[in-house]
């Protein structure tokens, strides 16, 4: 993937988004971590058994890269055994952030939910 998709972020920009993205992956695919961002799962008023098992779910690879003029996307290739025991690899998610500046001046990414 860094081949046919060279880096164009700052490595501290593209560190801090790998981290947030497979964090992200791993809540949406696992469960683990979900009520804590209900801004991008929603809230939860039940619990939903989640699709993939921690032990049973990697990311095989990952990248962060521009999107747009104040945005990133981070792309996951990833692994995972559901709860029927089926194995795929070779899964692909995006999770697409924002560049926002807080009246502090502080730059941060923030999460843009899925549609």
């Amino acid at each position: 993937m860094e081949a046919a998709w060279p880096a164009d972020l700052p490595a501290h920009d593209e560190r801090h988004l790998l981290a947030a993205g497979r964090s992200l992956l791993r809540a949406d695919a696992t469960g683990i971590g979900r009520t804590r961002r209900p801004d991008v799962f929603g809230p939860l008023k039940q619990v939903l058994a989640p699709a993939f098992a921690v032990g049973r779910f990697r990311v095989q690879a990952a990248i962060a890269r521009r999107d747009g003029i104040n945005g990133a996307v981070v792309h996951l290739v990833w692994a995972g055994r559901d709860r029927g025991g089926t194995f795929t690899d070779g899964r692909i998610t995006d999770w697409h952030f924002t560049r926002t500046t807080t009246s502090k001046g502080v730059s941060t990414w923030t999460v843009r939910p899925p549609v």
